[in-house]
């Protein structure tokens, strides 16, 4: 008989209208479980609330208490697996936390919904069952931590949010998604393994990377301004395949020889950063320091480089940048292992 833990962290799936106008997150897990409705197979399912917030407000110590939330549940052997109801609009960076630190063969599996709770057709129910399947299946295993949504499953990291209003707003950039759920999940192969990262302490909790965007006419001075703020890491989004231009890279030399970790992503939100262009294109941007992110959204880069760069703080490490940088690179660069076909099934 499986055994699961859903912890309820807020966003549309408990979210109603309020009488100001707009929705809020409202609803226990509780609440949530009981419009998932019975499930077949013994399935019993054990409730707790982490959060209630809509997931734009999330910051990276919530984060943090979802995960240690997670692991603390995955201490107790008789749990088979963990659900995570979450807001749309960040799930892609709790979801990216999960799956890097995952160092469990029990399924973690988040989910939510594109329409609130009181919607007339409300999306929570299904997904939340759906997921909540997918968790008590032996076969979602050793697969890391998986997204659940409009009747697919993705993979965790090298998840985005690649629409505002769809049923199915998400997509995996290393390959779309594994599997779907009819009356239970079936897989279509299963992601290679990688080493986990350590779970964050205190330290991540005020880690500051910021993201920049490159556009026609851009110059240094939101990448200066973030690394005057504090950044200890910067993301910068390029055009095409990751081409700041000049005036941009020039900011990224300066960040890079002050001690500052930038990552070089693109704007497009699909498709590898590539060295292709000089004259302050990425082969420029890398010269000066940039990592590249290879396919990996900016959005779950800048989570794994602020888990990295916290793990390096709590280490003390006298030469923490540059051990950082180099940690960031190297999981950027075999980051689609995790996504990627290695046997079916």
């Amino acid at each position: 008989m499986p055994h699961l833990v859903l912890l309820g962290t807020g966003g549309t799936i408990a979210s109603r209208r309020m009488p100001s106008g707009g929705s809020k997150a409202t609803d226990s897990a509780a609440e949530l479980a009981a419009a998932a409705g019975d499930l077949d197979g013994d399935i019993t399912v054990e409730v707790h609330d982490v959060l209630a917030v809509n997931s734009f407000n999330l910051e990276l110590r919530d984060l943090r208490t979802i995960s240690d939330a997670v692991a603390h549940v995955l201490s107790r052997d008789d749990v088979d697996g963990v659900v995570v109801s979450h807001g749309t609009d960040t799930l892609e960076e709790t979801a990216a936390l999960l799956d890097l630190v995952h160092d469990d063969p029990r399924p973690v599996v988040l989910t939510g919904a594109q329409r609130s709770a009181d919607a007339p057709d409300t999306d929570g129910p299904r997904n939340l069952r759906d997921a909540l399947v997918v968790a008590a299946s032996p076969d979602s295993r050793r697969r890391g931590a998986l997204v659940v949504f409009a009747g697919e499953v993705f993979s965790a990291f090298g998840l985005r949010k690649a629409h505002t209003l769809a049923a199915q707003p998400f997509a995996n950039v290393f390959g779309g998604p594994i599997g779907r759920v009819l009356d239970r999940p079936e897989y279509a192969f299963r992601p290679d393994a990688r080493a986990p990262l350590a779970r964050p302490g205190a330290a991540f909790d005020a880690v500051r990377v910021d993201l920049v965007l490159a556009y026609p006419g851009a110059d240094s001075a939101l990448l200066d301004a973030a690394v005057r703020a504090g950044a200890q890491g910067v993301i910068v989004l390029g055009g095409g395949a990751g081409n700041p231009g000049t005036r941009l890279t020039e900011g990224i030399a300066r960040a890079s020889r002050a001690g500052v970790v930038v990552g070089l992503g693109t704007r497009t939100g699909a498709g590898a950063v590539v060295p292709l262009y000089a004259g302050g294109g990425a082969v420029d941007a890398v010269h000066a320091g940039a990592v590249p992110l290879g396919a990996v959204p900016a959005t779950q880069a800048r989570i794994l480089l602020a888990l990295i760069l916290a793990e390096a703080q709590d280490a003390a490490d006298d030469g923490a940048a540059e051990t950082a940088r180099s940690r960031f690179a190297r999981v950027c660069t075999h980051a689609d292992a995790r996504s990627a076909p290695s046997a079916a099934l």
